[in-house]
């Protein structure tokens, strides 16, 4: 097979919004893209409710967990998704020239269970279809 697109996802704390777009287009979108997740102030942990509603879907994974942008800022990617406006506005520059796109979610952290079910459908309906057009997928 081909190498996948590969494909990171920030946000500012890597609890919510990224682990879930993470596992929502690894799930997906999986047979042609590869997708990582970090956050630029990470958290170092996973919001339970989103685990929760991931696991629902059938969408978890044990290797997701919270990572700093030092991990991903030497790796290879041929996009970057800022999905909070915290991390559009300090996103960093990687040593390779990588595209930038944004697809802004509230952030559910702290909200009811019910407000991490409706992200994860809006992930589904605004950032699958951005990128699959953004990769001629469609």
């Amino acid at each position: 097979m081909a190498n996948k697109n590969r494909v990171l996802i920030l946000c500012t704390g890597n609890s919510c919004r990224s682990i879930m777009a993470e596992a929502i287009l690894n799930k997906l979108l999986g047979d042609w893209l590869e997708c990582e997740s970090a956050g630029v102030n990470f958290s170092g942990k996973v919001n339970q409710n989103a685990k929760k509603v991931l696991e629902e879907n059938s969408a978890w994974q044990e290797n997701y967990y919270s990572k700093s942008i030092n991990d991903a800022i030497g790796r290879d990617f041929d996009l970057v998704v800022t999905v909070c406006d915290g991390a559009k506005e300090v996103c960093p520059i990687f040593p390779k020239a990588v595209p930038k796109i944004h697809v802004g979610f509230v952030d559910p952290d702290g909200k009811e269970f019910e407000v991490f079910r409706d992200l994860y459908n809006l992930i589904i309906q605004n950032l699958v279809p951005t990128i699959q057009k953004y990769f001629n997928k469609i």
